[in-house]
């Protein structure tokens, strides 16, 4: 198999997918323009990427491609419905950076509360200032708002508990039951969670339904002088919203991520936000660290090692939900050679489609059970015909309820 790493990747991984025969590739400077040109000089069954964007016309390049790879946790730097439309399976690495990222928004909450750059930058040019910089709110006794309370969030959310912190969460998957057990407050909006946050830090996925979730309601019902922090995605905070939060009530920001950051590792870069006082940037780091970057590639490695030994792919992200299927075909047959194209040629010739299937041996070897979701019910006839098949030792079919 042909494997491209297309972006930065711990050489411990690379070394070791080396080992297990794989042909690697390792381009860390490739950029979104320039990689359906690498896509084609290449041809690679395996891409794995961090934060190099990949496109509809980098999936469309490559013949071979059949799996791609987050390194990392997010994966909207890649084209989703455009991989699966081609059949290619996109996988990521969930929780391998959860420390990294919280312990990287813990030193934004200390930046923004006792402003540590500013002092660096006034003392680096000659200024005592220690008047201006002895007024500090501090965090001891606070309250802190966590939006997700996923792997990162918690780890947040434990690091409070060492500060003194109050910790209030939203989250849409966390109970009532599951916030007191963990001593929270939970709320049940947005708007409640800011208005008694003295910090918030967000720690969601970017989707659809996440993009600019920090929003002008958000930021109007946030305390005067209260911090922000986003070591998530960009695409969650409106940078207006917030800017004119800062203007007007003193809002004081630790950002990590921007809506329209570059999408390699070295380019130029302009963000008003930036310059704003009370602010302080960071360049999409939060994960950037040697013990979170090992985590990862032995993820990425333990994922390309199963792909390639038994077809399963850990952590596929864009695997149909459950719903699709109207009926399980439940089909035991002899273990021989023929039998299974014999009984999709009798559903093709219904139009029943395959959403899925799974083939179990049994002990020994002789026979075997073929477990086939189907589109719709087959009619009694066609179940007759797969059970007149000679080599076929029963069938059975069931309904199967929707998700939805």
């Amino acid at each position: 198999m042909k494997i491209l790493i297309a972006d930065s990747f711990d050489e411990s991984g690379v070394e070791t997918l080396r080992s297990e025969s794989f042909d690697i590739t390792h381009q860390p400077g490739l950029t979104a323009t320039d990689l359906p040109d690498a896509m084609k000089a290449l041809d690679p069954d395996i891409v794995v990427v961090r934060s190099t964007r990949i496109t509809a016309e980098a999936i469309d390049s490559g013949l071979n491609l059949s799996l791609i790879i987050r390194a990392g946790a997010g994966y909207d730097t890649i084209d989703l419905d455009r991989a699966s439309a081609k059949g290619v399976f996109v996988a990521n690495c969930p929780g391998k950076n959860a420390l990294a990222v919280a312990e990287l928004a813990w030193g934004l909450i200390l930046a923004c509360d006792r402003r540590i750059p500013d002092q660096t930058a006034d003392l680096r040019d000659g200024s005592w200032k220690k008047k201006e910089y002895g007024k500090s709110s501090g965090l001891a006794g606070r309250t802190i708002g966590v939006i997700g309370a996923g792997r990162i969030g918690r780890a947040v959310i434990r690091r409070a508990r060492a500060f003194d912190m109050k910790v209030a969460t939203w989250d849409r998957s966390l109970t009532e039951e599951e916030a007191r057990t963990m001593e929270l407050t939970h709320c049940e909006s947005l708007v409640n969670l800011a208005k008694m946050s003295d910090v918030v830090t967000v720690h969601l996925p970017s989707v659809p339904a996440t993009k600019h979730l920090i929003n002008d309601r958000f930021i109007d019902s946030m305390r005067p002088g209260a911090i922000l922090i986003n070591t998530s995605r960009g695409a969650l905070v409106d940078e207006k919203a917030l800017r004119r939060g800062i203007e007007e009530k003193g809002l004081r920001a630790g950002l990590d991520v921007y809506e329209d950051e570059p999408s390699s590792g070295i380019a130029e870069f302009a963000n008003d936000l930036i310059s704003l006082p009370g602010v302080y940037g960071t360049h999409h780091v939060g994960a950037s660290t040697d013990q979170a970057q090992e985590s990862i590639a032995n993820e990425v490695v333990r994922i390309i090692l199963s792909y390639r030994n038994s077809g399963e792919v850990p952590n596929c992200v864009n695997r149909a939900s459950a719903g699709r299927s109207a009926a399980l075909l439940t089909v035991r047959h002899m273990n021989k050679p023929g039998v299974l194209a014999k009984v999709f040629d009798i559903l093709g010739q219904a139009a029943l489609n395959v959403e899925e299937m799974e083939n179990l041996i049994y002990e020994g070897g002789e026979s075997a059970c073929a477990r086939i979701q189907l589109g719709k019910t087959p009619s009694i006839g066609e179940v007759k015909a797969i059970e007149e098949e000679e080599t076929v030792l029963g069938v059975s079919v069931a309904s199967i309820e929707s998700k939805d």
